[in-house]
């Protein structure tokens, strides 16, 4: 699923990272014989005739539950919901689709402390203590640029809540995924090629209005080495899933993507902004 807009119209897919380029500095100890230029900013479009850049993006983490049989669902959906609301971190809570006593729990923030700090403080107190957590379903990343972003806080930072606190679109699929080192060794343009073809579908949905989505690199913090979560929003299931199915004749899924999910399927039953 594509986000749509400007990333679409240049093969800006969640399953492709994009083109990231500028200067960096060298990394500290690699000297001059093979040094690597290290850059950590996000690139955008231009804007008032100077290439967009900025260090800034927002991290998102699922936490799936299971409560147990000697709680309620209900008293521990709305405990929850009161302790998101007092922690000022913005998020989601829902309901598992899959699991009559499953809860999900996605938060966001500019900064990951806020996931230990604000968010593993919640489960310390009450009954919250007592839900069991369902690590295969956790999922974490940070949005990121394709490098073609005629906004980057808005793509970066503004859409991605949007989507997911919009009162207008209750049901998300998130899922996790990972392709193969084969991808990363073709040559640009034709990397360009198939990431567009997942533009153009993507576009379609959103155009639509059947769906939207949130797309995560996740290099390096995902437990089953995945690169990418994706999470796929929208007012009803079906046309989610139905996008899933569409992308699966795509050459980048059929041929390029080893790994996929596994999926969280929920629908919002509390949300919270942000402080």
């Amino acid at each position: 699923m594509s986000e749509g807009g400007e990333q679409a119209k240049h093969g800006g897919h969640p399953h492709g990272e994009g083109a990231q380029k500028g200067g960096g500095r060298p990394m500290p100890g690699t000297g001059g014989m093979g040094s690597h230029e290290v850059d950590v900013f996000e690139y955008g479009g231009e804007k008032d005739g100077e290439r967009q850049k900025m260090n800034r993006r927002l991290f998102f983490q699922l936490l799936v539950f299971d409560t147990p049989s000697n709680l309620s669902p209900r008293a521990c959906l709305e405990s929850l919901g009161k302790a998101l609301d007092a922690s000022g971190i913005g998020g989601v809570i829902y309901e598992d689709a899959a699991n009559p006593k499953g809860l999900g729990l996605l938060t966001f923030s500019e900064d990951p402390d806020d996931f230990v700090t604000k968010v593993r403080p919640i489960f310390a107190e009450g009954d919250l203590r007592g839900l069991v957590l369902k690590p295969e379903f956790t999922m974490m990343g940070r949005t990121y640029s394709s490098g073609y972003e005629d906004n980057l806080v808005f793509w970066l930072i503004e859409r991605p809540q949007n989507n997911v606190l919009g009162e207008e679109t209750p049901w998300a699929v998130w899922y996790p995924l990972r392709r193969s080192g084969a991808f990363a060794r073709l040559p640009g343009r034709e990397q360009g090629g198939i990431l567009r073809e997942h533009a153009v579908i993507g576009r379609a949905y959103g155009e639509a209005g059947l769906a939207t989505d949130i797309r995560l690199a996740c290099h390096g913090i995902d437990m089953n080495d995945n690169e990418f979560v994706i999470g796929l929003i929208g007012k009803e299931l079906y046309p989610l899933s139905h996008v899933v199915q569409t992308m699966r004749k795509t050459r980048q899924t059929s041929e390029y993507i080893v790994q996929m999910g596994p999926f969280f399927v929920g629908r919002v039953a509390h949300r919270s902004r942000p402080a």
